[in-house]
């Protein structure tokens, strides 16, 4: 195998398997929060997009941060170690991934919040009732 081929197998192995997705039930749950005006914004981030794709400039460190921030993706342990033995090429990669994931487990928290935490409960229906009005 040419070495180039190798490179774009490793490369489309990586971004096909290292980011954080919602499950179908948590995008149906994100579509009823949207409809109620409830949007994703740094006044509800437990991770920083900006930050976490700065910091996967160094070898794996924003995976890194994403793994033991508030909202932690525990699979970005093995995210970050792969960009730090795959550095500097996992620039490429690990930058955008970052920054996409950080979004989504900012979306999952707030998800958890309206729909499982008591305060969000409250709020979630109070939002609910003024929406039918």
């Amino acid at each position: 195998m040419k070495i180039q081929t190798k490179l774009a197998f490793f490369c489309a192995l990586f971004l096909s398997t290292s980011c954080t997705h919602l499950t179908h039930q948590e995008k149906m749950q994100w579509r009823e929060l949207e409809n109620l005006g409830i949007r994703d914004n740094d006044q509800n981030a437990v991770a920083s997009p900006g930050g976490a794709a700065a910091l996967n400039i160094l070898p794996g460190i924003g995976n890194f941060y994403l793994a033991a921030g508030n909202g932690g993706d525990s699979a970005h342990w093995v995210y970050g170690t792969l960009n730090l033995l795959t550095w500097p090429l996992s620039i490429l990669w690990g930058i955008p991934e970052a920054a996409i994931d950080a979004g989504t487990i900012n979306k999952r928290e707030i998800i958890y919040y309206y729909h499982f935490d008591s305060k969000g409960k409250i709020e979630f229906k109070k939002l609910e009732k003024d929406s039918k009005e």
